[in-house]
């Protein structure tokens, strides 16, 4: 009872003192005469934004305009983690090679970007960019329509087509039928002991719908090739300096502290797993892969959930460098409504869904690569 009857006061207590200090900030913004709640949300928003995933115009509202702030929030976290993931754990393997070069070189790239605070080496990375290559007149052209200029990077792309829409949905329906042979085999498994070799007709199901739908809707291969045109590039796709800077800071960084988590997991698992491969006539890289990193894993993991995190808030820093994420939008629209109690909610709101949908399917992996106890 008394346990029950502490949390019962502690709970009330924390809503009292919120409840209070909602009441006076509503009293303050009423004296000064500043509007509040969320209406502000259907206004029309007045400025534009450099890049957008999604159609967008100054005549839209600060709903939309949000909405594109979040879009460029979660493209670029996405991006950053998949491409920090992949580089951290090949430096971190590296650290830890028998040749000296290679792990010289791993270590040096580890101590020397860690140590180094995010926001600076996004200025830096973004002065590089915008000071260094040359206007768009004179862009470099490394390979056939691929431009490099302080307008950023310029792709060519696909021109659109009906077909690609049929592959996607195609591609879908393959891994979903690569989840059910997988399952199967699973299920063989633990039925007989032993697992059938299913990744010929894994890569058969995830291809060949694709390729079909691919071929039978026209077997489109146009592209949109970017041309310069006065004074910048139309056509293709574009990576703007502030995306890029942004996204090579935060992958550069990132990388280093998840190479030190797959260092430090490898490094837990037992010299005599090593041995024990090497006895049985594996190479070093069939050690690596199929005994070494599937035990380090249960290591890695929780400790990699925390960079996956610290990527996504730290991503916010894109404002120093005018990159339209949630946060610089979010305060174009502070600055023109007064609104900041409630656009400041709706950045908590975000970033704590993002952090708890990162969570809960890191926590479910987690809980996928746990020792089952028979």
């Amino acid at each position: 009872m008394r346990r029950w009857i502490f949390q019962l006061v502690v709970t009330v207590s924390f809503v009292s003192l919120l409840s209070l200090l909602g009441f006076i900030a509503a009293g303050n913004l009423a004296r000064q005469g500043i509007a509040t709640g969320y209406g502000f949300l259907f206004g029309e928003a007045r400025f534009e934004i450099s890049e957008s995933i999604i159609a967008y115009s100054a005549a839209d509202s600060y709903g939309r305009a949000l909405v594109v702030g979040f879009l460029n929030t979660l493209k670029v976290s996405l991006l950053a983690i998949v491409l920090a993931t992949a580089i951290g754990t090949a430096v971190g393997i590296a650290r830890l090679s028998s040749n000296k070069l290679l792990a010289g070189v791993a270590g040096a790239y580890v101590e020397a970007l860690r140590n180094i605070p995010l926001l600076l080496q996004l200025s830096f990375w973004y002065g590089l960019l915008t000071i260094t290559l040359p206007v768009p007149r004179a862009a470099l052209n490394p390979i056939e329509g691929v431009f490099l200029s302080n307008r950023g990077v310029v792709l060519p792309t696909l021109e659109p087509h009906a077909a690609y829409g049929r592959v996607v949905i195609a591609l879908m329906l393959g891994l979903a039928a690569v989840f059910l042979l997988n399952w199967l085999a699973a299920c063989r498994q633990e039925k007989t002991g032993r697992r059938p070799r299913i990744a010929p007709a894994a890569l058969l199901l995830l291809v060949g719908p694709a390729l079909a739908a691919w071929y039978f809707s026209g077997a489109p291969t146009a592209l949109d090739m970017p041309r310069l045109q006065g004074f910048n590039f139309i056509g293709g796709m574009r990576l703007s300096p502030e995306f890029s800077a942004l996204l090579f800071g935060l992958t550069a960084y990132s990388a280093t502290f998840i190479a030190e988590t797959v260092r430090g997991g490898i490094q837990a698992v037992s010299s005599g797993q090593s041995e024990a491969g090497g006895s049985l006539g594996l190479r070093p890289g069939l050690i690596m892969r199929l005994i070494i990193l599937p035990q380090a894993l249960r290591t890695i993991i929780p400790p990699m959930t925390s960079q996956y995190l610290n990527m996504t808030k730290n991503s916010s820093l894109g404002v120093a460098i005018a990159y339209p994420d949630l946060v610089a939008i979010g305060n174009i629209t502070m600055n023109q409504t007064g609104q900041a109690i409630e656009v400041v909610s709706i950045f908590m709101i975000v970033y704590l869904t993002m952090s708890l949908a990162i969570s809960g399917f890191m926590n479910w992996y987690n809980h996928r690569m746990a020792l089952v106890m028979r």
